[in-house]
């Protein structure tokens, strides 16, 4: 089972990988993300609130059909964050090969 804290960390990278691409409103960006990862909206939006109060978003309302709707964009702060979890992920994907051939050697 995946560590919490790594999921955590994941997820939240996984959700500014989606408003990198445009800004979105939750419904969407689960929908965007499903292909690949399955998320809830019980997840999704403490995701969203963190990202938030980090900086590494804005939120603005949209009317659409008579209701607002909250879009999320990302800020400079968030793209550099998602930067730096890319430019790390070298370094993740070998420590998990590490592991995948201990794994190997049982």
């Amino acid at each position: 089972m995946l560590d919490a804290q790594m999921k955590r960390g994941l997820l939240e990278n996984c959700v500014l990988a989606a408003l990198a691409r445009s800004d979105s409103y939750g419904y969407q960006i689960i929908k965007d993300m499903s292909p690949f990862i399955a998320i809830t909206e019980s997840t999704l939006y403490p995701i969203l609130r963190r990202l938030e109060s980090a900086g590494s978003l804005t939120v603005y309302s949209v009317e659409h059909s008579g209701r607002l709707r909250k879009f999320y964009h990302l800020t400079a702060a968030g793209r550099s964050r998602l930067e730096s979890f890319a430019a790390d992920w070298g370094e993740i994907a070998a420590m998990y090969d590490f592991i995948r051939e201990g794994l190997s050697h049982e």
